[in-house]
């Protein structure tokens, strides 16, 4: 019988990843010019690109089987659907907003759904390419020519532009990542992150925000060629990063490994704490109170994100994530229920049980 153990350096690498979303969107409620800047410039040059290359290589074994197929529906997109409508709802009736194109602009942690179903659709041809991390860099470049509109359109133009890191996350291998394993890493991998650093506090002399959210050319204030050459610098430094990370995150097991099973619930549900925040005041109460501001994010951030991700919180959650697999477990479990009450009333009648019936 294959293991079934979990790798905790995934889960690790996955829950901390996942975290640091979070503490994105509650530092993202902080008045702009505070300390929370370069902070922020420094999560986005890397943490995207490190969370999709862990999908990547997650998504190896994807294939245009029919079930392979069904399982993009069942567990990307009618999510994404009903997610899609239940925030739409809250930031309505909460929130007061008023909202448009819904559903083909999606929420800001939702972009992620649709993204994961065209990547994970290229999976098959961009696995056996040779080359293939080299392609995904040209549609990367190319793609920051779309046009504004249609750009918006699921966020193509960012799908297309971190699709590098999907790419190289699915020629990872075990025996590729063991490398990152070593001592000798880690310390490089430390290394790295302080040349990111960095560049973080320096982002605004030789790119913007936007490069971090790969916009189209058509919103940075530069010529095409500079636009061009300035995106490959953030792959590139994206790509480090996401390669560094893996060489620091921890090895042990332990809760916080065990939370990796969460992810999806975290990235699902926390949307709606972040906009409650929001609603609530904290940006106008974080504005006059740079550094008390930025710690109280940064607590809520790791709060709403460890909160979900807590086992009993979790299992709750999981029924509606994936609604489809908690009904397969129901019904599994109602045939083992009836075959075991069968059995048990043979046993009363005197008839011979079939073990394993």
């Amino acid at each position: 019988m294959p293991s079934t153990t979990r790798d905790p350096w995934l889960d690790n690498a996955k829950m901390a990843l996942v975290a640091l979303v979070v503490l994105g969107h509650t530092w993202a409620l902080l008045p702009p010019g505070g300390p929370g800047g370069a902070l922020y410039d420094f999560l986005y040059l890397w943490h995207m690109p490190a969370f999709v290359f862990v999908s990547g290589y997650l998504s190896r074994a994807f294939t245009w089987a029919p079930g392979r197929m069904w399982q993009l529906v069942t567990t990307l997109a009618v999510p994404y659907l009903v997610f899609e409508a239940a925030l739409a709802l809250f930031r309505i009736k909460v929130g007061g907003e008023n909202l448009v194109d819904l559903f083909t602009d999606p929420h800001f942690p939702l972009w992620y759904l649709p993204a994961l179903i065209v990547w994970r659709l290229l999976t098959p041809m961009f696995r056996p390419l040779w080359g293939g991390v080299v392609v995904a860099v040209a549609v990367s470049l190319a793609s920051g020519f779309i046009d504004g509109e249609f750009s918006q359109l699921f966020d193509f133009a960012r799908i297309l532009g971190l699709l590098p890191f999907f790419v190289l996350g699915l020629k990872a291998t075990p025996e590729r990542l063991e490398a990152l394993r070593s001592r000798s890493a880690r310390v490089l991998g430390a290394a790295v992150f302080a040349v990111i650093g960095l560049l973080a506090l320096t982002l605004d002399r030789w790119a913007s925000g936007d490069y971090l959210y790969f916009k189209p050319y058509a919103y940075v204030d530069a010529s095409d060629q500079t636009a061009v050459l300035t995106r490959l610098l953030v792959l590139g430094v994206g790509m480090a990063g996401a390669v560094a990370w893996l060489a620091v995150v921890p090895r042990v097991g332990g809760w916080f490994a065990g939370m990796g099973a969460a992810t999806m619930v975290v990235y699902l549900f926390h949307g709606f704490a972040v906009k409650g925040l929001e609603y609530a005041g904290f940006p106008e109460w974080a504005e006059g109170r740079p550094w008390l501001g930025l710690v109280a994010a940064t607590v809520a951030g790791l709060g709403i994100a460890l909160g979900l991700a807590v086992t009993p919180v979790r299992r709750l959650l999981q029924h509606v994530v994936d609604p489809f697999a908690s009904a397969d477990r129901r019904v599994d479990d109602a045939v083992a229920l009836a075959v075991v009450v069968q059995e048990q009333e043979r046993e009363l009648v005197g008839e011979p049980v079939t073990v394993g019936r």
